[in-house]
């Protein structure tokens, strides 16, 4: 109880929850990770989570820093300890259209960003289906990707500088607006994705870019993985690069879309295997204004070229969106990934990232081991195709927690014989610790536990999360 007199002081009283006022903060999106924090801490700037953490550290008490609690690797979990809510730092400081920047607080919530970016015609180009409720705190600490890393970079690549208050309370200021800064350690880079376990972030300057003017929008059907990477360079070729997404969704995908949706209209009138969501954005006038006759010129070159395919058999379908609602029709479906895949149970979730031409190889090498581990396994596989990050997920027949290990594992060897890695872009939390220590560099390892030894030698910031025990 002095502890919460104490914060209270810090915070006031109204901004330190604690019994059910705290609960909600204990359940995360998918709900396999339930805890009860013993207190939601809300402060209001760096200087109040300064005090805070300064006051855990006189103390020992552990803290959790949580955003929009939108992870999916139980990162957030904070049973009996504090919690530090960052949703009342939620200022959108300036956005500079010259240098193409924004200074945000750590809570902003990127739908937000995106709002006040697009408003002076520029984007930030986070997208990911939590979008709504996601906050660039989170997003750093995850160094989340989404569907446009293709063209644009994970989060990390967005970002220029950073504000983080440290496990001692002190506040470490690397707010810089540089695209080139030698000096020394790149110690933002190593507070993002280090997911709450060095500080919290709590101010960020990012990188924004100028908005499509235009956008070419398809879903196309190929007959293998190697021809829809064939498609993917023609674009990027023929359009300087301009190709924003490129998504995978195979016959599986779209069947349990289906099932679940079946207002959604079907991609084609008849299924295929391969079957890509691209998109390509127009920054340049030429190629976004319409003609005398409405067309757009991104749109038409987009046509032309999945025509030339279609007539030399590289491409077995196509359909090109003509108007915002085709558009957002295409997006919903890879949209609701999410949803169809953790809506059953036992699952065992991917999220690796393998060579771009080593793709096909996994879902081979996969498919063929996993019958002699359970025959009556399904699976659903969706993919960043153009960053070659899969999310592969596996229903096991049974929910036997060494069962589910042995399926992990085995994705495991394949990811690992592919020169792959198990996190692309959910990060690591509690789910992947026991992977992170089969895997991982040993030497690796033992330096990231140096660097949290000497950032936090008592250990508070996020316990138990990230590195093995």
């Amino acid at each position: 109880m002095p502890l919460i007199a104490d914060l209270q002081a810090i915070v006031g009283a109204q901004n330190v929850l604690t019994g059910a006022d705290a609960t909600p903060y204990g359940q995360d999106w998918i709900g396999k990770y339930p805890s009860q924090p013993r207190a939601v801490v809300r402060p209001a700037d760096s200087a109040e989570v300064s005090a805070v953490m300064k006051l855990a550290a006189q103390t020992g008490t552990a803290i959790v820093p949580v955003s929009g609690n939108t992870g999916l690797a139980g990162g957030t979990c904070a049973e009996g300890v504090l919690m530090i809510s960052l949703a009342r730092m939620n200022a959108i400081r300036k956005i500079n259209t010259s240098a193409r920047s924004a200074v945000v607080e750590a809570g902003v919530i990127l739908s937000d960003l995106h709002a006040a970016a697009e408003a002076v015609g520029l984007t930030f180009p986070l997208f990911f289906g939590a979008r709504g409720s996601a906050m660039v705190g989170g997003a750093l600490s995850t160094n989340a990707g989404g569907s446009n890393v293709l063209r644009y970079g994970n989060t990390r690549a967005l970002c220029l500088g950073i504000e983080v208050v440290l496990p001692s309370g002190q506040v470490m200021n690397l707010m810089s607006a540089l695209h080139k800064d030698n000096a020394g350690y790149d110690l933002r880079d190593l507070f993002i994705g280090a997911e709450g376990t060095l500080g919290i972030i709590t101010a960020a300057v990012l990188k924004l870019h100028p908005k499509p003017r235009a956008y070419a929008t398809a879903m196309v059907a190929v007959p293998t993985l190697d021809q829809a990477l064939d498609l993917l360079n023609r674009l990027q070729e023929a359009t300087g690069g301009a190709v924003e997404a490129f998504e995978y969704m195979p016959r599986g995908y779209m069947e349990r879309l289906k099932k679940f949706h079946p207002e959604l209209r079907p991609a084609f009138d008849v299924p295929h295997d391969v079957n890509i969501l691209v998109e390509v954005g127009a920054t340049a006038p030429r190629d976004a204004t319409p003609g005398p006759d409405g067309a757009v010129p991104v749109v038409e070159h987009l046509q032309d070229i999945l025509a030339q395919m279609f007539d030399q058999g590289l491409v077995q379908d196509a359909a090109v969106a003509r108007s915002q609602a085709q558009r957002a029709e295409m997006w919903a479906r890879r949209e609701l990934a999410a949803e169809i895949t953790l809506n059953q149970l036992p699952i065992v979730d991917s999220d690796i990232a393998v060579p771009l031409d080593r793709i096909g190889d996994f879902l081979e090498r996969i498919g063929a081991r996993l019958p002699t581990l359970d025959g009556a396994a399904e699976t659903l596989t969706v993919a960043h195709l153009g960053d070659g990050n899969l999310h592969f997920a596996v229903f096991p027949s049974r929910d036997d927690p060494m069962h589910l290990d042995m399926i992990r594992e085995a994705v495991e060897d394949v990811v690992a014989d592919l020169g792959g890695s198990f996190s692309a872009e959910h990060g690591i939390g509690l789910s992947k610790k026991s992977t992170m220590a089969r895997r991982k560099d040993p030497v690796a390892l033992a330096v990231m536990g140096q660097i949290k030894k000497a950032l936090d030698p008592q250990g508070i910031m996020n316990p138990g999360k990230v590195l093995p025990d």
